[in-house]
């Protein structure tokens, strides 16, 4: 079977989010799979069986546990499929996973994905949880996986260093902290921070703009946007919500490739 590592919503290597990709021959079990995401030992490893006309299984793996939506990773084994011509140009792939059907066609852009929105709604925060993140938000929210909040600036989502060991014994998936760039070039920055599964800062996810698009577009009310995940590695996205789908364009760059003997 071949293994690949991509790096996601950048189009400069080492950079964005890295992703290990695994094409599989056939299908494999549970725990074959998440031993094989913990001896990668990156934020997420993808796992991708093909079912014929373009439709492929996709599973989703932290060096923890499996999770129900990746974008990143989502976007790095589309990369794969049209870079090593799995999938033909300009053909439309179907991921069917855990949170539904999601689409990604190539663009322009790079590649777009399609995944299902899923806006926060105003909460009331713990003081645990401020004093772990060390911030006081003008705006707290939860949408079904992860906390939302915003900060005045972006000099203040830059600067934040929580502490990691609480922060992960408070969250269900993540703490998803933003606030309007100060680069006229995007609309918004943000940080993401999910140490209860395994991650104590991801460098660009896809997934948690599923709750910051349409965060962002009924503050902006723009329903296109550009945004910067703030994390040294750093990564772009364009943004376009469109209904209950939030569709999410980025680029990304082959690292290796591998042949597995296990």
């Amino acid at each position: 079977m071949k293994l690949y590592q991509v790096d996601a919503f950048t189009d400069v290597p080492f950079r964005g989010n890295p992703a290990a990709v695994c094409l599989l021959d056939e299908e494999k079990d549970e725990q074959w799979m998440q031993n094989l995401a913990a001896e990668m030992n990156l934020s997420e490893t993808a796992f991708v069986l093909g079912r014929g006309n373009q439709d492929y299984a996709l599973r989703w793996f932290t060096p923890k546990e499996e999770v129900q939506l990746c974008g990143h990773a989502t976007l790095a084994a589309a990369h794969v499929l049209f870079s090593t011509k799995t999938v033909p140009q300009g053909e439309t792939i179907a991921f069917s996973c855990a949170s539904g059907q999601l689409q990604a066609q190539q663009t322009d852009d790079g590649i777009e994905l399609h995944l299902p929105a899923d806006p926060p709604k105003q909460s009331q925060p713990s003081s645990d949880l401020l004093k772990a993140l060390d911030v006081n938000p003008s705006y707290f929210g939860n949408n079904s996986t992860d906390f939302l909040m915003e900060v005045d600036s972006e000099a203040t989502v830059r600067s934040l260093n929580p502490d990691m060991q609480s922060l992960g014994a408070l969250t269900n998936r993540g703490v998803i902290v933003t606030a309007l760039s100060s680069n006229k070039a995007y609309d918004f920055v943000s940080r993401f921070f999910a140490p209860g599964i395994g991650i104590a800062e991801d460098p660009v996810t896809g997934s948690a703009h599923c709750a910051l698009a349409p965060y962002w577009q009924q503050k902006l009310g723009r329903s296109r946007l550009l945004a910067l995940q703030a994390s040294e590695r750093s990564g772009t996205l364009g943004l376009e919500v469109a209904g209950d789908l939030v569709k999410i364009s980025g680029k990304a760059v082959l690292i290796f490739s591998a042949e597995l003997h296990v």
